[in-house]
Parts: C-alpha cells; sequence; structure tokens
C-alpha cells in the first residue's frame, strides 16, 4: 500500500480564526422594546443573558427589521443590518 493511503489524514485548524456571535435585527428589536432600552451593547447583552461572557464577539446581521432609533454597540455590522439601523434613526458603533 503507498505510503499516501497509510499515513491519516488530519485538517487544519486556524489558530487566529475570529468567531462571531450572530445577533439578527429582529432579536435586538425584541430586546430594545422588552426592556424599554435604545442603547444595545456587551454589558446590556451579557445582563439578559444573550451571550456568556464580555468577551464574546457580536456580529449584527440583517434579518428582521427595526422600527425604532438604537445605539447598536457591536464588533462587525453586515451592510444591510447597518443600512436598517441608520434608516430608522439609530446609530452603529464598531468596536475593537
Amino acid at each position: 500500500m503507498p505510503l499516501k493511503n497509510r499515513v491519516p489524514k488530519f485538517g487544519f485548524k486556524s489558530l487566529n480564526k475570529v468567531v462571531y456571535s450572530p445577533l439578527n435585527l429582529d432579536m435586538i428589536q425584541a430586546l430594545s422594546s422588552a426592556y424599554n432600552s435604545t442603547e444595545i451593547n456587551l454589558e446590556f447583552l451579557k445582563q439578559h443573558g444573550i451571550i456568556s461572557n464580555l468577551n464574546a464577539r457580536i456580529k449584527v446581521l440583517g434579518r428582521g427589521e427595526v422600527s425604532s432609533a438604537l445605539k447598536v454597540s457591536a464588533h462587525a455590522v453586515s451592510a444591510s443590518a447597518k443600512e436598517a439601523i441608520e434608516k430608522a434613526g439609530g446609530s452603529v458603533e464598531i468596536l475593537k
């Protein structure tokens, strides 16, 4: 049997990969209306059990719609989500 068939195959896992936790616009709207908050940030998400620790990286995605002006702080935001938030009169802050 040739050597290439005898040697086990292993995958590659990047040590530098950045993993984001997704957060959609419909969830943001539900949270803001349930808790009467206009600011969605990491502390707010941790306090209400959406994320488990403050080191989690959050990406806001564009599923759903926002009907109120919100200030959203996240590590990454999709273009459609940013457009929808700003169209409703809100603002987006990108965290480092």
